[in-house]
Parts: C-alpha cells; sequence; structure tokens
C-alpha cells in the first residue's frame, strides 16, 4: 500500500462537505502533502519476470543498438532518434484483425491525463501516470512489482497550464529517472523503486513544472521544464547519473542585462539571443522558451537537439514591447551533450505571440532530397508547417504547411527561413482581436508523431482549431492565474446557439501520412475531433493511434486502411508502444484523457471525448489474449436544476471576467467542464455562499488541490463568481430544457 500521510485532514474536509465542488474526496484523489523524499511499495506478492539482467540495466551501448533490440522499448521514443518505430512484425497487416486485450491494469491515480510513454526492458514494463506517480509492471501479465509516489503536493496543480501529467521515466544502469511535477528529478533504484537520489531542478517558490520525460546521454540525465505560461525563464539542464550532480545548464532565453548566469549558454546568449529581445521588461517576466518535452540524439554527429516553448507573456509587447525574434524561443537548438555548448539554431516562429511552440517531436532520419542523401531533423510543430532541416548544420531544407487550415502566415520563405507573415495576425501591434489557425492547442502538440524508415512516411496528430486572441490592455502579474497577456473572458464561447453550433462543427482532427521529401499529404484518416493519441509504427506495416473516444486502432502504414480497433471507453492521449515477451509480441497503451484542451476549452473539450468516467488505465493487446475490461461507471452527473439567481447583471459579469481569469484553464470555458476536474454547475457549493467561500477564498480543498485564492481575490470577488457559475447553471438547464435532454 501506499502511504496515506496528510490522510486524516482531508477526511475531515469531505466530512464536512461531501461533495463541494465535486472534487473527488476519499478513495485514489485528493491525497494531501507527503514528505519530499517520496515512498515506494512493493506488491505484496513480488514476483520479478524472468530475466538475465538486473532490472534496467541500460548502457550506452545498448541504448546505441535499440534499434536492432526489437524486444523492448528502452527509451522515450524507443530509440535515440526518436523515430518510434518498431522492427516488430509478429503483429502485422494480415492477422493484427485478430489482437485481443491480453492484459489490462487500472492505474491507482486521478481520473485525468495520463500521457506517459511505457518504457519495457527485460519483461518489466515502467510506466507513469498522473501526479508523476511510478508503476513496474510484468510485461506479459500486468502484475503490479512495485510503485512509487513522489508525494507531489496538490497544491502545485496551480502552477500546471496542461494537468497533473507525467509523459514518462529514462532508464540507465539499473535506474530510473523521473521528473517531478514540483521540480524535482529522482533516481530510483529499478529493482524496488526505492529512491537513490532527489534533486531540486527549479528555484523554490517558483512557478516552473515538469512533465515530459527526461532522457540519459552519455552518462547524463538531461532534464527541462515547463511554465511558459507562468512568468518563468527556459533551461535544460544535465545531470551525472550516479550522483545526481549538476553537469551543465543551457538558458534558452537571456537573463538580467549585465549578470551571467555561469551556464553553458552564457557567451551564446550575450552573442546571439540578447540583440533579438527589445525593452526592458522581458527579464523580469521570464521570456518563456521552456524545454518541456522533445529532444532527441544524434551519437555520430554528437549533436542533443532540444525544441522550445512559446514566448512568455504570450502578447509579446508585454515582454519586448518594440518587437524582435525574441531567440531562443520557438526554436530547435543543438548543443553538444557532454557540455551544453552552443552549435546551431533555427527558429521556426520569430516573435512567436500565438503559444506556436516547437517543443513538438523532433525525429531525425536519413532521406535522399534532391539525389543526395541527406541527415535530415523532421518537426510539425504547433504553427502547422511540417519542417526539414540539415540536422548537421540547421540548414532549412523544406517547409510545408500540413495543417488544413494556416493564417497567421502565408508560407515559408526558403531564401530566408522566414515566416511570411499575416499582418492581421499581429494582435499586440494592432490591438484588436485575431482569430488564429492554428490556436494554442496547435496544429500538433505534444502527442508524438512516427516515422517509418520502410514507408519513409512521418505520422501526425493533426488538430483543427482556431482561437481568438484578444490583447489585454495591460499585464497584472498574477501568482494563481497564467499571466500570457490575453483576455479569456473576450474569448469565451458566445452562448448564442448559431455560433456555438458553428464553433462545434469546426473542431477537427485527423492522422495524417506525410512524405517529408515531396512535402505532401500521402494519406489521412479523419477523426471527426481533435486533441487525439499519439502514434506508433511497425514493420508490421501497421500504425497505431487512439483517440479522443476511446478507441485503439491499427491501419496500414503504406495507405491507411483501418484494419482493427478497441473501444477502451476512456480517451486517449498517450501514444502506444509494442514489445516481445515470451515470444509474444504486444501492443500497450495508457488512457486517460485531459491535458490543456480537455481542461480549458470547456464544452468544446466535452463534446471532443467519450466521457464514460475517464478511468486511468494500462492495456496490453497480443494475439492470444483473452482478458476483457468491466463495464464503465455510472454518469458522473445527475439532473442539472436551475438555482435562484445571485447577483446583480454587473455583478455577473464581474464574476464571469474573474472566473475566466481565475478558473476557466481548469474547470473549462463558460463554466462548463471538459470532462476532467469538476463541473462546478453541478456543485452544491454554487447554492451555499459560507460553503463557496470557505473552499474558494479560505481553501477548504488544497489537500486536493484547489488552492484558497484569498490571496489575490476578495470575498466580493468569489461571491461575483459564483453569481456568473448559477447564472451559467440557469442558462445550461434552459438550454438542456429546450433540447429534450434535461
Amino acid at each position: 500500500m501506499l502511504e496515506r500521510s496528510g490522510r486524516s485532514l482531508l477526511v475531515s474536509v469531505c466530512a464536512l462537505a461531501p461533495v463541494l465542488l465535486g472534487t473527488a474526496c476519499g478513495g485514489r484523489q485528493g491525497e494531501g502533502q507527503r514528505p519530499a523524499s517520496g515512498s515506494a511499495s512493493a506488491s505484496p506478492s513480488t514476483s520479478t519476470p524472468a530475466a538475465a539482467r538486473q532490472p534496467a540495466m541500460v548502457d550506452a551501448a545498448r541504448l546505441d543498438g535499440a534499434a536492432s533490440d526489437a524486444a523492448d522499448w528502452m527509451t522515450y521514443g524507443r530509440t535515440y532518434d526518436e523515430q518510434r518505430f518498431s522492427p516488430l512484425d509478429r503483429i502485422n497487416a494480415a492477422n493484427v484483425s485478430g489482437l485481443k486485450l491480453a492484459w489490462h491494469y487500472d492505474l491507482p491515480v486521478d481520473h485525468r491525463a495520463q500521457e506517459s510513454t511505457p518504457l519495457v526492458i527485460d519483461g518489466v514494463m515502467y510506466v507513469t501516470g498522473s501526479w508523476s506517480t511510478v508503476f513496474a509492471l510484468d510485461s506479459r501479465t500486468g502484475k503490479l512489482l512495485w510503485s512509487f509516489d513522489p508525494h507531489v503536493p496538490r497544491e502545485t496543480d496551480i502552477n500546471a497550464c496542461c494537468d497533473a501529467v507525467n509523459r514518462g521515466v529514462a532508464a540507465w544502469n539499473g535506474k530510473l529517472y523521473l521528473g517531478t511535477l514540483d521540480g524535482r528529478l529522482i533516481a530510483l533504484d529499478a529493482a524496488t523503486g526505492k529512491p537513490v537520489w532527489d534533486v531540486r531542478t527549479t528555484p523554490e517558490g517558483s512557478r516552473y513544472t515538469i512533465t515530459g520525460a527526461p532522457r540519459v546521454v552519455k552518462g547524463k540525465v538531461i532534464i527541462g521544464n515547463a511554465g511558459g505560461e507562468m512568468v518563468v525563464r527556459g533551461y535544460v539542464s544535465a545531470y551525472d547519473a550516479e550522483s545526481g550532480k549538476l553537469v551543465w545548464r543551457f538558458y534558452t532565453v537571456p537573463g538580467e542585462p549585465g549578470k551571467h548566469d555561469g551556464a553553458a549558454s552564457d557567451d551564446v546568449l550575450e552573442k546571439i539571443a540578447r540583440p533579438t529581445w527589445k525593452g526592458d521588461v522581458w527579464w523580469k517576466r521570464g521570456g518563456g522558451g521552456t524545454v518541456w518535452d522533445s529532444m532527441a540524439y544524434d551519437r555520430e554527429l554528437d549533436l542533443l537537439y532540444i525544441g522550445t516553448d512559446n514566448g512568455g507573456p504570450w502578447d509579446r509587447k508585454f515582454r519586448s514591447p518594440p518587437g524582435g525574434d525574441n531567440l531562443f524561443i520557438s526554436s530547435i537548438i543543438a548543443l553538444r551533450p557532454d557540455t551544453g555548448q552552443y552549435v546551431w539554431h533555427y527558429q521556426t516562429t520569430p516573435g512567436e505571440m500565438w503559444d506556436y511552440s516547437s517543443v513538438q517531436s523532433l525525429v531525425l532520419a536519413d532521406l535522399t532530397i534532391g539525389g543526395k542523401p541527406r541527415r535530415v531533423i523532421l518537426q510539425a510543430p504547433k504553427n502547422g508547417f511540417f519542417y526539414v532541416l540539415d540536422r548537421a548544420t540547421g540548414e532549412l531544407l523544406s517547409a510545408h504547411q500540413y495543417a488544413d487550415t494556416v493564417n497567421w502566415a502565408r508560407g515559408i520563405d526558403l531564401a530566408t527561413g522566414r515566416p511570411m507573415f499575416n499582418p492581421e495576425a499581429d494582435y499586440s501591434d494592432r490591438g484588436k482581436t485575431f482569430v488564429a489557425a492554428p490556436g494554442p492547442s496547435g496544429a500538433h502538440n505534444w502527442q508524438p508523431m512516427a516515422f517509418s524508415p520502410l514507408t519513409r512516411l512521418a505520422y501526425i496528430p493533426v488538430n483543427e482549431i482556431a482561437f481568438p486572441f484578444t490583447p489585454d490592455k495591460r499585464l497584472v502579474e498574477r501568482h494563481l492565474a497564467w499571466n500570457v497577456g490575453i483576455d479569456f473572458n473576450a474569448g469565451s464561447l458566445p452562448q448564442n446557439p448559431v455560433i456555438k453550433a458553428a464553433a462545434i462543427k469546426g473542431l477537427r482532427g485527423h492522422l495524417a501520412a506525410w512524405d517529408p521529401v515531396a512535402q505532401k499529404e500521402v494519406w489521412r484518416i479523419e477523426a471527426g475531433h481533435p486533441w487525439n493519441g499519439g502514434v506508433l509504427a511497425t514493420a508490421g506495416n501497421l500504425v497505431f493511434e487512439g483517440n479522443a473516444m476511446g478507441e485503439v486502432s491499427a491501419y496500414r502504414a503504406d495507405n491507411g486502411q483501418k484494419l482493427w480497433s478497441f473501444q477502451t471507453d476512456t480517451g486517449i492521449l498517450a501514444p502506444p508502444v509494442t514489445y516481445e515477451a515470451g515470444g509474444e509480441q504486444y501492443v500497450a497503451i495508457e488512457v486517460g484523457w485531459g491535458g490543456a484542451f480537455g481542461l480549458a476549452a470547456g464544452e468544446l473539450a466535452r463534446v471532443s471525448q467519450i466521457d464514460r468516467g475517464n478511468v486511468p488505465r494500462v492495456l496490453a493487446f497480443a494475439l492470444d489474449g483473452s482478458d476483457a475490461l468491466p463495464p464503465p461507471p455510472p454518469p458522473r452527473y445527475g439532473k442539472l436544476e436551475p438555482r435562484p439567481a445571485v447577483g446583480s447583471a454587473a455583478v455577473i459579469e464581474h464574476g464571469k471576467a474573474l472566473y475566466h481569469t481565475y478558473c476557466g484553464t481548469c474547470h473549462g470555458d463558460t463554466a462548463v467542464s471538459g470532462g476532467v476536474l469538476p463541473d462546478l454547475r453541478y456543485s452544491p457549493a454554487a447554492g451555499d455562499e459560507q460553503l463557496w467561500q470557505s473552499i474558494v477564498h479560505d481553501g477548504a480543498l488544497r489537500a486536493g488541490g484547489m488552492v484558497a485564492f484569498g490571496s489575490e481575490l476578495s470575498r466580493a470577488d468569489v461571491e461575483a463568481i459564483r453569481a456568473y457559475v448559477v447564472h451559467r447553471i440557469d442558462q445550461s438547464a434552459a438550454e438542456l430544457e429546450r433540447s429534450g435532454k434535461r
């Protein structure tokens, strides 16, 4: 059993107000702060699968040869090139229709986004869950071997833009490496799950988080961080894998003028980056450029590649008022892994102001372009263009629009490597709303793409989601909300039925097979909704992907023909993996929906996912599988009942603005939950002013992650938010009544 310290406080809160805002008191969720060291627990009857090696004995030779080790999945993208391609072909296009569920494991974590890529090494699967938890499972049976809980304080959630997620661990020399949501890097003994060392990688009291999976290169653990919406400065760090000692750090944007960091980035920031920033406020507001997801490594060139996030704040006038490219935000950077020395960079979106990060999958491939063999790096970042770069020099070889709709730029000028900007897109200088396509969710977000060296195609999970960028008139830096300089209230979904129907109809997503040489789409699978899962390609001429409607499917890699599917009853974001155990090939995937779009998009998110309880699980499929899933849980909410109005029209309008500043990024646009966190329209607290104040203003549920907002909101402000929520209850109840659904 995992430790339950801090449990008594939570139980007392739950006894006081059993359902309150709908937070999951009791059971698996909402535990309070635990000791910083974390705790590991073994299954009552642990039995390690037969293996020739000590668990997770991965070294440079094994990682360098991972492409030929078909049985295992030893690093995030399976190999250093991050192709997510497996040479296994026991499951193939001819027999995949016979694939069945072999086992499933219900993760004892919150029912929210699960984004982990499981590692499978010598018969053991290592997978992470929400709140940076780790589970070791027998890869043949799904039996729990041990689990680890780093005891991330639930209050950390206020600093996480995009859910309390974790994308996986790294393995090296019998240890696993975990980045935690509260900014730590922890080494675990792979045999027991017990901590070996634990270091803080972010400043105490800052608003950084860690959601990405570390990588290990040449005995160094490479880890970045997130927080581009929270006033932070991006950087990536390398730690010695054995001792946890910091080896080097590279900052992606310049800091305070006249001060050096004593970091590997000092010289290049002064010579190249600083001249691209204007004014004197960026370093006070962080600048952004965090390194929260993608990395890749070329062993022959000895280059480590990282992708960087958007500028912070989003609205450029609040970070670099006269403009500028703002290096190295929204960039791909090549570094020396031994020292962090800068080698080259390419910026996909100079002066970025639409949350167009370049942290999406960085895939290394060897292609013939123009009759010549080229070592390239491929990326389909948020901005909607597919880039092919020479990975030795950073030279742009080609770029082409892969999303259906891109309106911020007319294309990429290959002579200069720069976008041909649409002047209308500069909402910052114009001071006017611009409906950008793509929006902040991106044409492609973190969900990994895959590349098959057999078909020479990249497989991209594409979103088509526009967003209205309305600039704030001034930036008020907040500790309990995002700091992006955008008026989310102005961009909230109108309750006009015609406008709402059009917005819902405009939500689209698809799986695209993309030829990076010809820069064209070869085939696509329409999903009918956005925010679907990552991708796996195999030598069996197969591509696997899960989607938001709970379906995991297999397609022919060459032509996209659908060959197999399975309904998991839970929306899927994470990418599948495949491995071999006991002579059998398995395909495994973690399920659990949420993330940025799932939390913040409200009704647009709710209609884009299956919403059958969002049960977090790991599922493994094989040709001889015989397992079955239990029925989904009953619906979470009952009948929506109107409530007596609270406050005047002016109070409700004030509450609406405050709601979309402080509440909407978690509880959903226009007070409609996307199906992840509690829907406040169904909360009994909405009808009880005293109870509402105790939760929102005073923090009665802080142990479950609902922090106290009293430091930034007055009691009158909190009551205005309640007035708006009650107003939305009445609007929604009337709408359901008209449609006959209530």
